[in-house]
């Protein structure tokens, strides 16, 4: 099966060596994704619900590059410094999954490589069409 790369522009993914999204086939990776803008930029500093929505929204657009939509995803992975913030995170998780309500796991972690960063959100996704 054919391996497509999928970028995001985000200046980490040369200095780690990834792709914001890998679709092999059917299927979809979207490995942890930061509340950046293109440029590298944190977005929503201290807003935990601004960052998921940008988290999010770069999912979206990986995505879409890779032929898929969120309608396919079948699992998130949210990845939080601060476990109390799960219920604002999740809200806006629901707007984006309420209908097709993928799996998910929450989960606290200590810190990430920028300390502005609140969240970062994984997603698999299955597109069959």
């Amino acid at each position: 099966m054919k391996r497509e790369l999928i970028s995001s522009g985000s200046p980490y993914e040369d200095i780690v060596g990834f792709s914001r999204a890998v679709r092999v086939g059917p299927f979809i990776a979207i490995g942890g994704t930061a509340p950046i803008d293109t440029k590298g930029n944190t977005v929503g500093i201290g807003d935990i619900s601004l960052q998921t929505q940008q988290c999010l929204e770069t999912i979206k657009i990986a995505l879409e590059k890779a032929g898929s939509s969120l309608d396919d995803v079948v699992r998130t992975r949210i990845l939080l410094v601060d476990i109390e913030d799960w219920k604002a995170a999740a809200k806006v998780r629901a707007s984006y999954f309420k209908t097709i309500k993928p799996v998910d796991t929450i989960m606290q972690v200590s810190r990430f490589i920028n300390p502005d960063w609140l969240i970062e959100i994984e997603v698999d996704a299955i597109n069959t069409s």
